[in-house]
């Protein structure tokens, strides 16, 4: 029996319990992998992380490409709503500089991950990752930035002729300059520390 186009699919049968732990799991292990080895990680190191076997892995993530998605993106979900959370705790301009640190510790534990999921890279050229990852995860970032950097113009905070975009560039390039660090995630906090003091406004505290 064909289903009449005007009908609407069934419903996606919700992940049981222990498939989606079993789901955060190897998300979980997969960006601490990341984090130490980049995005070529083993993939059965990531399994034996995560208390799964490699069918179980493959089973939620069936290539290499897919779950390196999953990992940005979970990042990048995060980063968003720490940027919600830090508008609501704290005064504009400490929360764009917490945030902007926050950025800081997520472009460093990327360790190449956003240039791999990019077209034209590796198995995403190939067909098996998503065109528009970068730039949906990009538009994102962006649009949580500037929400905070509003905020933190409103309250004179900082200086009139700063920029999300501008922001961002500079935090990528500290973080680009310290990847081969071996405590890049602290050195770049401490660079990121120095040069915020040109980012606020004259007269501001």
């Amino acid at each position: 029996m064909t289903r009449d186009a005007t009908t609407p699919p069934p419903p996606r049968r919700a992940m049981r319990a222990d498939a989606r732990r079993n789901h955060e799991r190897i998300l979980a292990a997969a960006g601490a992998a990341v984090a130490r080895h980049g995005v070529d990680a083993s993939l059965e190191e990531i399994a034996r992380d995560a208390g799964v076997g490699s069918a179980t892995l493959h089973r939620h993530f069936p290539s290499r490409q897919a779950l390196l998605e999953a990992v940005f993106k979970d990042r990048v979900e995060t980063l968003c709503a720490t940027a919600r959370d830090l508008a609501a705790e704290l005064d504009p301009e400490a929360a764009l500089v917490a945030w902007l640190h926050a950025v800081g510790a997520h472009a460093v534990t990327n360790k190449g991950l956003g240039a791999a999921l990019m077209p034209g890279a590796g198995e995403s050229s190939a067909g098996g990752g998503d065109p528009d990852l970068g730039d949906s995860c990009h538009t994102l970032i962006l649009n949580a930035g500037s929400d905070l950097l509003d905020r933190a113009h409103q309250a004179h905070a900082v200086r009139p002729e700063v920029t999300i975009t501008r922001l961002l560039k500079l935090v990528g390039a500290i973080a680009l300059a310290t990847e081969h660090d071996s405590d890049g995630a602290a050195e770049t906090d401490r660079l990121l520390t120095l040069v915020l003091d040109g980012v606020r406004q004259r007269g501001a505290v």
